[in-house]
């Protein structure tokens, strides 16, 4: 079983009661909201790359303004000829502040469109897990920047 890190950086952007949130488009066409972010590009630091990403799918610049914390998953995935993968992604939320720029959808990526959510209608919206993970850490800011889930 192939083994398989993925870090990735992504920004919580909230402005008058509403968060900003851009549509992931699976490979199998299916579409979920999610945070603006992505994958870090070999040799570079998160912080840039949570910037980088919020500026490809929103048009948005943002500034980053605190580490919400960290996530892990871990999940096994069906890869060619019959292998499996054993896929483990960390993810870095940081807290954004959008600075300039103007909204639009990311060209040629991952995600087709960007908007703003009322934060209280977000429970309604078909949403990657990641968008509940990062909305804990945001209004909990847990002193470890670990949403540890209720039991």
């Amino acid at each position: 079983m192939n083994q398989e890190l993925r870090v990735a950086a992504y920004a919580v952007c909230v402005r008058d009661e509403r968060i900003l949130l851009a549509r992931w488009v699976a490979s199998d066409g299916t579409k979920r909201w999610t945070l603006p972010g992505g994958g870090m590009e070999h040799g570079e630091d998160p912080f840039d790359t949570v910037i980088r990403e919020v500026e490809e799918e929103t048009g948005y610049v943002a500034e980053m303004t605190a580490l919400l914390g960290i996530d892990s998953i871990r999940r096994r995935y069906p890869r060619k000829l019959g292998l499996f993968a054993d896929f483990q992604g960390l993810r870095i939320v940081y807290e954004g502040r959008i600075t300039g720029g103007s909204l639009r959808p990311e060209i040629e990526g991952s995600t087709d469109l960007a908007a703003w959510h009322p934060l209280d209608a977000v429970h309604g919206l078909d949403r990657v897990e990641l968008v509940d993970i990062a909305l804990r850490l945001w209004r909990e800011r847990p002193l470890l920047g670990r949403a540890v889930a209720n039991g």
